[in-house]
């Protein structure tokens, strides 16, 4: 699968990768835009901004209006923010390319933020933060990037908190923007039935009058670990919640892949380790299971479970000897299944010409470079056994661990003494 790069003049960088035995195409634009990027005071700024931009341009003036552009067509629009970027993305026939660039360009560059649909917007915002509170689910998940990562930009819900949304105002927004979409803060991605030279005129005549902005920073995590550490939500449920983390690797750590792997062994599907030894064999959790973050400077390794509030300990403490059992014991045979099982979701996705844009828009945007398919593959073919273990042991330690629960219990206390390897 190869990819073809282009920058415009004015700094907006473009990726095509051709993908002819498709119908479809997929267009990802990619702003270096998320909660890593705000000031405390305008938290949830990037997503308040993302969905303002499905709200009405002076060409579209409604959302309807948006939405039928593509629907239309059959197609797909939707956007995403995260700690690290904003991605605009939509999926058309290919014969619908332009009107796709058309529309994802209009809304990015056109977009009224109507005073009105702002406050109406805020509603919104304050019932989607309700759901993730009202979630046990979401909300351990929540609370474990604020136990890694107190008191700064990496550890907030992306979504902000009621107190910034309700503060926020339109001039906020829209300084907000105007510093951060710019064409040399942005990735064009397309992928599936297009030309290079199809997707870059596209994108001159679209995108050729966006104004460029000053250069933008982000907010470096502070990983403070001083030993184990624990965050309790009491509340009323009939089952307990709970992510057992340490912080993991950055994007560019030359151990990444390794880690992804591990972690492929430890929580990935029913054939791994705390499937099978928390839910078949001692029958704890319905769901279990682990993932990985990788950001610019730092990252995580997350175990989730939902298990009876009566048998939390019994559950940690198997997570725990799962952790450390990694440290070691390796089989050459796991490790083997491990990878292929890595590699082939990795290849099965990338089928898929929207899987394909984000590929490559993310890589862009995030680390100057774009690893190919083939690259990724030979890489994780090269990892060991010994590889693994060595991550392991530098990851799974006692002074590193942290703990989210949320459930029907008073103290913190009870969990503290839990936490040793």
């Amino acid at each position: 699968m190869e990819h073809h790069r282009s920058v415009l003049e004015h700094g907006l960088r473009v990726v095509t990768t051709p993908m002819p035995h498709t119908r479809s195409v997929s267009i990802s634009i990619f702003v270096g835009a998320g909660s890593r990027y705000e000031p405390d005071e305008v938290a949830g700024i990037s997503h308040f901004a993302e969905h303002m931009l499905f709200k009405g341009t002076s060409q579209r003036p409604t959302p309807k209006e948006i939405s039928e552009a593509i629907e239309g067509v059959g197609g797909i629009l939707n956007a995403a923010t995260d700690k690290e970027l904003t991605v605009y993305w939509c999926k058309v026939p290919a014969q619908h390319f332009d009107l796709a660039m058309d529309v994802l360009s209009d809304n990015i560059l056109h977009s009224r933020f109507d005073p009105a649909d702002i406050e109406k917007e805020r509603t919104v915002i304050m019932e989607e933060l309700s759901m993730t509170y009202d979630s046990p689910p979401d909300l351990a998940t929540l609370m474990i990037d604020e136990l890694m990562w107190p008191d700064q930009a990496l550890g907030r819900d992306t979504a902000g908190t009621r107190e910034s949304v309700t503060a926020m105002s339109r001039e906020d927004i829209l300084a907000f923007v105007s510093q951060h979409y710019g064409p040399g803060n942005a990735v064009v991605a397309v992928a599936g039935l297009v030309t290079p030279e199809q997707v870059e005129g596209a994108a001159d005549r679209f995108f050729g009058n966006w104004a460029p902005t000053p250069t933008v920073r982000w907010y470096p995590a502070v990983d403070a670990a001083s030993g184990p550490r624990v965050g309790l939500k009491s509340k009323r449920t009939e089952q307990t919640n709970l992510c057992l983390a340490v912080h993991g690797l950055a994007s560019d750590h030359p151990d990444r892949y390794a880690q992804d792997v591990l972690n492929t062994l430890l929580g990935e599907g029913m054939c791994s380790r705390l499937f099978l030894q928390i839910r078949e064999r001692l029958g704890l959790a319905y769901d279990v299971h682990s993932y990985v973050n990788h950001f610019r400077d730092t990252g995580s390794h997350v175990v989730f479970a939902g298990v009876d509030p009566k048998k939390v300990n019994p559950t940690i403490q198997a997570i725990l000897s799962e952790l450390a059992r990694l440290h070691d014991d390796v089989p050459e045979e796991e490790l083997t299944r491990g990878k292929e099982s890595m590699k082939g979701r990795l290849l099965l996705r990338l089928e898929d010409t929207a899987r394909v844009s984000s590929w490559t828009g993310a890589q862009e945007l995030l680390r100057g470079r774009i690893m190919s398919v083939d690259e990724a593959v030979t890489i994780i073919d090269s990892i060991t056994r010994d590889d693994i273990s060595r991550v392991a042991r530098s990851l799974f330690t006692t002074e590193r661990l942290n703990l989210a629960v949320v459930g029907p219990y008073r103290s913190e206390g009870r969990f503290a003494n839990l936490l040793k390897m």
